[in-house]
């Protein structure tokens, strides 16, 4: 049994008394897509300095990182025996429904004020970049509803992502991704020497094939084509282009030409958080030529306080793997994971810059698998030079 195992067993009962300290702080998950509405709203109230177009990219990519740094990382676990009381308090369900349509409003009042004013083009470019990152947050608020055993949770989950035309999103995650996790075949895993950019064109055309194949396959079995119109794939379009073309009709082509960059950005913000969460890290294949069964060891964690409140724990990505039916707020943290220098939205900057991003994970993955080549999800045109410059033997 590995060290990320054993951490697994379970805390004796009896800690009735158990409070979860950030029970209040998980507001900050419901508070945070309004955020980018914070500069539309304060001229649609009369301010007309260019800056406050400004304020959301401000506390997404300044503020958020900084206060992870300040307040550092939150440790702490809930004892195990908390853990069946936390996953039934519908208190946090509520947190993840009442989510969805503040992210929908911040999202179409700053289409509908773009698509309507002529800005400046640095303000435009910064409300687009600001609305897409709320639909990148609303594919995690999916993400985590999508997990749920609920069939409403998992339809709020498909609607969700009706917004930005990413649909696919929920079938790809679920049913591909949590199986080919840290391998090869996993489009949404990352390989050491990959950069963002080059990883995108891979993950983003790759993640909608693969959907399309799964739904197709359930389709089949059911006995039906996959043009079906119990497609969830295409129920999700048929709602996307609905609200976007009444939003063209209302507001004329001017929302077209906003809602498309957004919808790639908010796109891009899920290709980030994939390429950050499993970067280089590699399931063993067995014997019987199947992968090992996914640990926490095989997804990188954060624990950075603030910027884990804002997305749901997501960063608590080793324990969501290993146990995917967990709840966000009974995500445990290990100590022998591996672990991100900061959070999300720091990471995001760096892997920005991929000679950055090599400088500052490629070692970091090295020695988090203990410098087992075997361990190590690489590139292909780039095994070689990786292994000669970090010393690795072949396995």
């Amino acid at each position: 049994m590995s060290s990320a195992q054993a951490t697994l067993v379970p805390v004796p009962p009896g800690l009735h008394g158990y409070r979860d300290r950030k029970r209040w702080g998980w507001l900050l998950s419901v508070v945070g897509p309004g955020v980018a509405a914070s500069g539309t709203g304060a001229h649609l109230l009369g301010a007309t300095h260019v800056g406050w177009f400004f304020v959301p990219l401000v506390v997404f990519y300044l503020l958020v990182p900084l206060l992870d740094l300040w307040l550092g990382e939150d440790l702490g676990n809930p004892p195990e025996a908390a853990v069946p009381v936390l996953e039934a308090d519908p208190y946090y369900r509520a947190i993840l429904f009442a989510t969805v349509p503040v992210l929908w409003t911040a999202v179409l009042v700053n289409v509908a004020f773009v698509a309507t004013h002529t800005l400046p083009p640095a303000a435009w470019i910064a409300t687009v970049i600001a609305t897409g990152a709320v639909l990148g947050f609303g594919l995690n608020v999916s993400h985590e509803l999508g997990h749920k055993r609920s069939p409403l949770a998992r339809k709020v989950a498909l609607l969700n992502t009706a917004l930005g035309g990413y649909g696919h999103f929920s079938i790809e995650h679920n049913r591909g991704h949590h199986r080919h996790v840290s391998t090869p075949e996993d489009p949404a895993s990352a390989k050491m020497g990959e950069g963002i950019w080059r990883f995108a064109l891979r993950e983003m055309p790759g993640a909608f094939v693969r959907a399309w194949q799964l739904e197709g396959e359930r389709l089949r079995r059911a006995g039906s084509g996959p043009w079906h119109p119990g497609n969830e794939i295409i129920q999700a379009a048929a709602l996307t282009l609905g609200v976007w073309g009444a939003l063209t009709a209302a507001l004329g082509a001017g929302a077209l030409a906003v809602l498309l960059p957004v919808a790639l950005w908010g796109a891009f913000q899920l290709t980030s958080a994939n390429y950050v969460e499993h970067y280089g890290l590699l399931r063993r294949r067995l014997a019987d030529g199947h992968y090992e069964p996914c640990q926490p060891q095989h997804s990188w964690n954060s624990n950075c306080l603030v910027s884990n409140l804002v997305v749901f724990q997501l960063q608590r990505h080793s324990d969501h793997h290993a146990h995917p039916g967990r709840g966000y707020q009974s995500l445990r943290d290990f100590p022998d994971v591996p672990r991100l220098p900061s959070g999300y939205f720091g990471m995001f900057l760096v892997a920005y810059l991929p000679p950055l991003w090599f400088r500052v994970m490629d070692p970091r993955l090295v020695a988090a698998v203990q410098g087992r080549a075997e361990c190590i999800n690489m590139l292909p045109a780039r095994r070689e030079a990786l292994m000669r410059r970090y010393g690795l033997a072949a396995p």
